[in-house]
């Protein structure tokens, strides 16, 4: 059993540390409390369950140090020390409610469930991340305590060897915990974390900022006094009450604008700002800035590139201001913040202030929290109202895990399925459940907040109607919509195929009108539906061949009767076109990449088996383009980076349409000749035919459709060797 040892300094500064805590907030403690805390601590020691952390830190030194910072620089007074002092001495709260009370075993429970999250590895760079951990924080003082112990714990790691556990705890501290101290208002503490992060992972950048400022604050104070002396003079003669007051960026404030500007320490002019505050009656606040405005450029020459004007339009956070930069003494460059005692409130205290003048309401549960919160730690009288808050934030949304780590965010009542479908279409077609932190669920699973899903699949999973109202998110719905129609064709094309096998089986020839007349007879609007009807059963195969062969017989004894006729004027167009694309003739673009998005130009309409280039269009998409095709030089010419590589691959089962010019001399019955080429040919379809006749020769555009450049040089072939066809051309 592992006994933790006090060294003499520890027990030391665990005594005096003691005697503060009980200093600041020892009226707010039960009688009790001092026994009970006692109790707890000797039984972990006793039983060898405290342990030094991986700095080799003392953990009940770092609670002390932690319950300190909590109560004087948040704001925190009982329930939330105890539970910081209690949470290293028992991780699963055991009789703590009945000792402490339900608001320190909630605190306490609340910061097991933030160390379960992170357990699974979570990104916290993710703004994602930081939401959940503000959504998940049952009681909003785990969040507060969160702050508090890595700012404790930034302070202590200074000199320790420990360089790779250093390295992440500064990062989680910049990345997770000092933008979560900006949220609630605490900005002091925000700044410090950024700051020492800075310092632990960019130890030359911040100590080379540091000395820099040090080396010339002397100046820098006196230079301040030399710029405001003449200001303050001229706005008392104007009469304007007010008070200025300097503000030196941070460290952490100054590298983030040497690196964003790629310059030096010495190219950050503005490493301090003069702050006027006016004493203003709200409605004359803006005259009052405009004045002051007019006093200092007056006197110092601006620059109007750097001029903010946040007075006439506000930023969205509520922010007001007069920001300009004008050329002070010694040609430096200072910039001047103008504004009002209101609006220097709601810049410091953020959408609190500005919703007590303005009566704004926030958008979300988080903004209304945060008002709560900055509220209660400014009036600390009345802290007790922290104590019976228990937040209701996102209650619209829940977070979820990747099994990487990953946070993805639905909107409540999202299942598995959503999730499955968010990752990737196929993974969504093919679910079958879920494993929710190893333990198997439905598809019909409804998501919550810390969930770690891992989607199980089976290939022979398909979507199904009925998912649609399974579903929550707009992008699940359309891609099992889009999904059940491409499944649709797919047993449409089947069924097709199917009908013409049994057709060929019993030695009758498949013709596509009389196919378009059967579907009209049986009641179908759509080949689709018929031919899907057919693929489930509904309708016989066997009873759909006995009535195509009715039809079939009783058309070739009507059209033997009816007349030649010559192609003036002729035009016909089929009402029952399908043009469907199969999935099984995919594009391989470039680099093998199959699936990227695509479409055909309408320039040149390429189909299968056509040499083809891929053009990458403004918006992102890739237009195909046969190599042939007219706009093909000028568009190597001017946009050759924008070129792609293209092929065919699959099986070629879709159907493209083609227009053919057809020129030749006007026989009696060339069109009956050409129209019963095409019905003759097997899987090619006429969609329309528009001929024109003058002076004994006709010329007219046919377009058909057809699967591939094979089948269409035969159709072409054949046309050729109809009597009076002179030339065709493909347009």
């Amino acid at each position: 059993m592992d006994e933790l040892i006090f060294t003499r300094q520890e027990r030391s500064e665990a005594l005096s540390l003691a005697h503060k805590l009980r200093a600041s907030i020892g009226k707010l403690l039960d009688g009790n409390d001092y026994g009970n805390v006692f109790k707890y601590l000797k039984a972990a020691l006793r039983s060898g369950g405290v342990k030094r952390d991986v700095f080799g830190l003392n953990p009940i030194v770092t609670s002390l140090q932690t319950a300190l910072i909590a109560v004087d620089e948040i704001g925190l007074k009982r329930d939330g020390v105890l539970a910081i002092l209690l949470y290293s001495l028992t991780k699963d709260g055991d009789g703590v409610r009945e000792a402490f009370g339900d608001s320190v075993a909630r605190i306490i429970h609340g910061l097991g469930k933030i160390q379960e999250l992170y357990k699974k590895n979570p990104v916290i760079e993710s703004e994602n991340f930081r939401n959940l951990l503000l959504s998940f924080a049952e009681d909003m003082r785990v969040i507060l305590i969160m702050i508090a112990d890595r700012v404790n714990l930034m302070r202590q790691i200074r000199d320790t060897e420990n360089v790779e556990a250093k390295t992440e705890v500064s990062e989680e501290a910049s990345y997770l915990y000092a933008p979560l101290a900006h949220k609630l208002g605490l900005y002091k503490l925000k700044s410090e974390l950024e700051d020492l992060s800075l310092k632990y992972l960019e130890h030359d950048a911040y100590y080379m900022i540091k000395d820099k400022l040090n080396a010339t604050k002397k100046s820098r104070d006196a230079y301040i006094e030399r710029f405001i002396a003449p200001i303050d003079s001229k706005l008392k003669e104007a009469g304007f009450k007010f008070h200025m007051k300097g503000r030196t960026k941070s460290i952490h404030s100054i590298w983030q604008k040497m690196k964003k500007q790629q310059c030096g320490f010495e190219g950050v002019y503005d490493l301090f700002a003069i702050r006027i505050i006016l004493d203003s009656p709200e409605e004359l606040e803006k005259v009052h800035c405009w004045q002051v405005f007019a006093i200092i450029t007056d006197m110092y020459q601006p620059n109007p590139k750097r001029m903010r004007d946040w007075l006439s339009v506000p930023k969205s956070n509520g922010y007001e201001s007069l920001h300009i930069t004008v050329l002070g003494p010694e040609n430096k460059w200072v910039e001047v913040q103008i504004r009002t005692e209101r609006m220097d409130e709601i810049a410091e205290r953020g959408l609190a202030a500005h919703w007590r003048y303005k009566g704004v309401k926030g958008e979300s549960g988080l903004d209304e929290w945060l008002n709560s919160i900055r509220t209660a730690l400014e009036n600390k009288d009345d802290l007790q109202v922290i104590d019976q808050f228990k937040m209701d934030l996102y209650e619209d949304e829940v977070f979820v895990f990747t099994p990487k780590g990953d946070l993805m965010k639905f909107p409540k009542g999202a299942t598995v399925l959503d999730f499955a479908y968010r990752i990737h279409s196929n993974i969504g077609n093919h679910c079958v459940g879920a494993k929710i932190s190893g333990k198997a669920v439905t598809f019909r699973y409804t998501l919550k907040n810390g969930d770690q899903v891992e989607i199980m699949t089976s290939a022979s999973q398909k979507p199904k109607q009925e998912w649609l109202n399974i579903v929550k998110t707009s992008r699940a719905k359309s891609k099992i919509r889009m999904a059940l129609k491409d499944q649709t064709v797919k047993d449409g094309a089947y069924a097709k195929e199917m009908f013409e096998r049994r057709l060929k089986n019993r030695k009758i020839e498949f013709e596509e009108s009389t196919v378009s007349h059967l579907i009209k007879k049986m009641g179908f609007k759509e080949a689709n539906d018929f031919y899907r009807h057919m693929a489930d059963g509904t309708l016989d195969v066997n009873q759909v061949i006995d009535k195509y062969q009715e039809l079939r017989q009783h058309g070739n004894n009507t059209s033997a009767q009816q007349p030649s006729r010559s192609a003036e004027g002729f035009s016909y167009e089929n009402p029952n076109e399908e043009l469907a694309h199969s999935a099984d003739d995919v594009l391989v673009i470039d680099r093998n990449l199959k699936g990227v998005d695509y479409s055909l130009a309408k320039c040149c309409h390429p189909i299968y088996g056509d040499d083809v280039f891929g053009f990458v269009t403004v918006s992102g998409g890739i237009k195909i383009h046969r190599k042939d095709c007219p706009n093909a030089p000028e568009l190597r010419k001017r946009f050759g980076y924008r070129i792609v590589k293209a092929k065919w691959s699959g099986k070629g089962s879709s159907q493209y349409s083609i227009t053919l010019k057809i020129i030749g001399n006007d026989d009696i019955g060339i069109v009956n000749n050409i129209t019963s080429i095409i019905s003759k040919e097997e899987k090619i379809m006429m969609r329309n035919i528009n001929i024109d006749s003058h002076d004994g020769l006709f010329s007219g555009n046919l377009t058909v459709n057809v699967e591939d450049t094979s089948r269409l040089e035969q159709l072409i072939k054949k046309l050729r060797n109809v009597k009076g066809v002179k030339q065709i051309i493909r347009i």
